[in-house]
């Protein structure tokens, strides 16, 4: 059954990103996946639910029923004993994501438009990524790694608008960057804020 449900999404993810999500149908990835059309109406009943499954496993990279939040790249970037460290974990899990799943993230933007079900989900995503910043910079100010000078709303603001999915889809759009180059980004940018904060609380 899971050799199943693999199947379709893989079959789901192709068309997605070939024809978008209007033009895909359920009838099509059946038929992509070599199965019969009831086993996706059977498993996933409508577009919706098949395509927000499809952005899942993509964001984790694969079917284990963990989330982003609980992964052990995340954790560390809620533990490491630097905020350098916690920084380049964080960088890692984005750059993760993004490699995975940003091609979906301009396909997710036309969904959302015609799907209220995937717009409060993909709103509910963007809400958690924003909590997940706070909580990393707020988890880091209690640790002591960041000094008294600095803000954490300021750098958790900072630090959702370098990660989050819409941004994700910015760059895809106006650049030709390499995992590599994203990674430098975010790092390069949240050591330089760190760093001006502390001199200009000085």
């Amino acid at each position: 059954m899971a050799r199943t449900e693999a199947q379709l999404i893989d079959s789901a993810r192709a068309l997605f990103l070939e024809k978008g999500y209007v033009a895909t149908t359920l009838a099509e990835v059946a038929r992509r996946a070599g199965l019969a059309p009831r086993t996706v109406y059977v498993r996933f009943a409508t577009k919706a639910t098949l395509f927000r499954r499809v952005v899942d496993r993509a964001l984790v990279g694969d079917a284990e029923p963990i989330d982003v939040a609980h992964r052990a790249r995340t954790k560390d970037a809620m533990s490491a004993p630097t905020l350098a460290a916690r920084i380049e974990a964080l960088a890692d899990v984005s750059v993760g994501i993004a490699s995975r799943a940003g091609t979906l993230f301009g396909v997710a933007a036309q969904a959302e438009g015609l799907e209220p079900e995937l717009a409060e989900t993909f709103q509910a995503g963007r809400r958690a990524t924003a909590e997940l910043c706070q909580t990393l910079c707020d988890t880091a100010a209690t640790d002591g790694l960041m000094s008294a000078r600095l803000d954490p709303v300021q750098l958790a603001t900072v630090t959702d608008l370098l990660i989050c999915a819409d941004t994700t889809v910015s760059l895809r759009r106006t650049q030709n960057w390499s995992a590599s180059t994203y990674r430098a980004l975010i790092i390069d940018t949240l050591d330089a804020l760190t760093r001006q904060q502390a001199r200009s609380r000085a």
